[in-house]
């Protein structure tokens, strides 16, 4: 089974969401030649290890948010993937990417507008910008999860939730976390990796 078929396997999606993300794919590895976007090893398996390891985020965030901010959005993962996604069934929803390097937030202006997304970038530190009020807040391989809540204390809505994937050692992360901080977490098994796990969670208070 090829790449884009083990996706549309895991994921009822229209031909154009394909389409779009298959131009995403010709940017990804035009720009990864050039910016270390993603590993060069993982580019052979990217409609698994990079777009379906972030959409299967999509259906776990609560209907039709306002805004979706995704934190350290780095080669676009998985906020591109969100906003590809969101285009075509929330066609209203804001996206907007928190990214500091500024070669990287060069690839994802020029991707948002190849792919006419309704997305918009900050490029500074996740500590330093405003805080964006955010309805869903992604975090894709970029801290621990005491660092993170962190981090949601000051972008996530009140009534808002983060999803965050973690690997096999998320248990230990989520105890660690709880030393310090109060929040509800349900856990999603990831759909690409054996024992990982999305971390669903809301009501994120310092302790």
């Amino acid at each position: 089974m090829s790449g884009i078929d083990d996706f549309r396997s895991q994921l009822d999606v229209s031909r154009e969401t394909l389409e779009r993300l298959t131009e995403l794919e010709a940017l990804l590895r035009k720009w990864n030649a050039a910016i270390n976007l993603v590993s060069p090893q993982t580019l052979s398996q990217v409609w698994t290890r990079h777009f379906l390891d972030s959409a299967q985020l999509f259906d776990l965030a609560d209907p039709m948010p306002t805004l979706w901010g995704d934190l350290g959005s780095g080669g676009g993962f998985p906020g591109l993937v969100i906003g590809i996604l969101a285009r075509e069934r929330w066609p209203e929803m804001q996206l907007v990417l928190v990214e500091s390097d500024k070669r990287k937030c060069a690839f994802l202006l020029a991707a948002i507008r190849a792919l006419d997304l309704r997305a918009s970038i900050r490029a500074e530190r996740i500590e330093a910008t405003a805080p964006l009020g955010a309805k869903v807040l992604s975090a894709r391989a970029l801290a621990a999860l005491p660092q993170l809540l962190d981090f949601a204390e000051r972008h996530l809505a009140e009534d808002g939730v983060a999803l965050f994937p973690k690997g096999n050692r998320w248990r230990e992360e989520v105890a660690l976390a709880q030393q310090s901080w109060s929040f509800t977490v349900e856990t999603h098994p990831s759909k690409t990796e054996a024992d990982a796990v999305i971390l669903k969670i809301r009501g994120v208070q310092r302790v």
